[in-house]
Parts: C-alpha cells; structure tokens; sequence
C-alpha cells in the first residue's frame, strides 16, 4: 500500500491512534492524485430539504470518482436519524439539531458522530398565486393558524383578519418525522411538535407543492428549494415577527443578516465517526464542505459565509470536536455555536 512506501512500518502503523488515522485519510483521499484509490459505498439518508445539495454533492463526487457509489435516499430528519443510530447510514441530512433522545439512542447502539452545519435555509410560508388578499402574516398570525388549539376553531381566512375571505383554509405541511416540522412548531408555536392535526400532511415536499398550487384558498410551509424549484405556481410570503423590522421575505439578505429570523435556519451533516475513517467517506465528507456553496445556490439553498466553512472544515477533521454541538435556537447565529462548540473535548465517549 502506498502508506508504507511513505515511510511507515506495519508496527508503527498498527501504534496509529484512531484520531491520526482519521486525520491522515482526510488529507490523503481529499488530494487529486488520489482519486483513483477510492471506492466503495458512502450509504447517505435524511433531511428532504437538504436532500437536492445532498444529491447534488453526489453526483459531483461519483463524477470524480466512478467508483464510489454514494446512494442517497430520503426519509425525514427523524427517520433519517433512526437509520444513522441503528448503523444503517454512514452519513444523514437533518434540518434541525440531534434531538437528546436520538443522540441517547446512538450512544446505546454504539454510534459517535461529528455534526457540521452546510447550508442555510428559509422555512417559506406559501400561498396560492392567486391569493390577492395577504401579502404578508405575523408570526402571531402563524401561531393562531398551527397551535394545537387551533384545531376545529381557526378554520376560516375571516377567522385571521375579519377583511379576508369568508372561505376555508385548507393547510398542508410537512409530517411529524420531518426535522421542518420540529423547527417550524418551535419557532412558531413556542414548542416543538405542538401542533394542531387536522391538515394535509406529508414527508414528500411535492405534495405539499401540489396542494397549495392546486388551490385558491390553501396555505403551507416547506423549505425554500421547494419554493425556489416551484415558484412559478406558488407565491411566498414575507413573515413580521413583530419585532419593528416588518415583514421579510425569504431571501438570502435577510437570512444573513437575521431579519428572516426565527425562520431561517442551519441544516446540517451528521457523519458517523466510525464510518469517517474510510477514505471513501472522510473524501465525501471533506468534498461535500468544498462544494457546499456554491451548490447550495445552484438548488435554492443559501450558503454559508466563507469563513464559517472554514470553521466546519477544521471541525471535521478535528477527532476531539465536541459533538454534538451546543443547543440550538431559532435564529441563532450558526457562527456562534460553532465557536462554542470549540471550547472542552467531545462529550461522546
């Protein structure tokens, strides 16, 4: 193999610790003129809305190295997270943080990882086209339409606005494994996973696409991309959070900025630290941070501030990254928890 002809012996290869050898593979299988060296499978899962950068990054890496396969496959942020803590997946896509439950759960089937922020998103309020009565809600409004108690009562456009049609509101979203899901009840309603039942809901983005684009009186949220891919049948609406900045709308300016904030939001990578050894998944890996921004842009996704991918290269080779990294609120500053996130080793064992 080419690592002894670099020097080292079977003995002191063996003496290796699993942090160098981590380390050495991501530097060695990140350089062109190993290409030819890879192969194998990186087996990648999770989030939909970060599965268009996830199968965007894919095809880019099978391009370059042929003889890696990276399928990737699409079953929400939790049932992403079920396949990764039970050894399924080397890598998923998640748009929110590692719930302390799934991350208990990985501890027990012997799973550690690395989390690292890639992209940015903007959980998109949309409306038919054709709707010509609002063209902006307040996140108290939102809250009135989702929370719980809700339910059987907030029925009507009238029952928002006394101004706005005397017809039903008809509401599509995402289901309960999806990692959008979580955040948006979070951000919206104050707690994750309160929310009211009696709406059309579904794992499958394009079905929340088709619901509302196929009527007058609908509502619904979903990732940007989504919007971005069908925003010719779909209008989106700028949310106030009533904080005296007035409505916003979902652009790239005001995610970075924080205007878009409590719905603009991280999404994330979560390799498994094992897994991470191979060449084939650390090049991945290593790969999918290089290409992140740029493809972020190209499916409706916004990236990362250039020196933010720095810091998450660094994280990802680094084998004491604390992980997972700290608590996460809506509209928290991804640059902040990533700092935070360097101070004390890792608290996986």
């Amino acid at each position: 193999m080419v690592i002894y002809q670099s020097g080292f012996t079977g003995a002191n290869f063996d003496m290796m610790s699993r942090s160098f050898l981590t380390l050495f593979s991501i530097l060695m299988f990140s350089t062109p003129g190993f290409a030819e060296e890879l192969s194998g499978t990186v087996q990648v899962d999770g989030s939909s809305t970060v599965y268009p950068l996830t199968e965007a990054v894919a095809e880019e890496f099978s391009g370059e190295h042929g003889s890696v396969r990276v399928p990737v496959g699409v079953s929400g942020t939790g049932g992403g997270f079920k396949k990764f803590c039970s050894n399924t997946v080397e890598m998923i896509g998640a748009s929110r943080p590692v719930k302390p439950a799934e991350s208990e759960q990985c501890a027990k089937q012997g799973v550690t990882f690395i989390d690292i922020p890639i992209a940015y998103d903007a959980i998109t309020i949309i409306v038919h086209p054709k709707n010509n009565w609002i063209s902006s809600i307040t996140l108290s409004e939102l809250k009135k339409i989702w929370e719980p108690a809700a339910q059987g009562k907030i029925t009507r456009w009238n029952h928002l606005r006394p101004e706005w049609p005397d017809q039903p509101i008809r509401l599509f979203g995402p289901g309960i494994d999806s990692g959008t899901f979580d955040y948006f009840t979070e951000a919206v309603v104050g707690k994750e996973d309160a929310s009211r039942g009696d709406y059309t809901s579904s794992e499958t983005d394009d079905v929340i696409v088709k619901g509302v684009a196929g009527d007058q009186y609908a509502l619904g949220f979903l990732g940007l991309a989504y919007f971005e891919e069908n925003k010719s049948t779909l209008k989106a609406l700028p949310v106030d959070a009533e904080k005296g900045k007035g409505p916003q709308a979902p652009t790239k300016e005001n995610v970075l900025s924080g205007n878009y904030a409590p719905l603009s939001r991280p999404l994330f990578l979560y390799i498994n630290r094992k897994a991470l050894t191979r060449p084939e998944v650390s090049a991945f890996g290593n790969f999918f941070i290089k290409q992140s921004a740029a493809l972020a842009e190209e499916v409706g996704l916004l990236p990362l501030v250039e020196k933010t991918y720095d810091l998450v290269s660094k994280r990802l080779s680094d084998p004491n990254a604390k992980a997972p990294l700290p608590t996460l609120t809506p509209g928290q500053d991804i640059m902040e928890v990533l700092t935070e996130s360097t101070k004390g080793t890792s608290e996986q064992k």
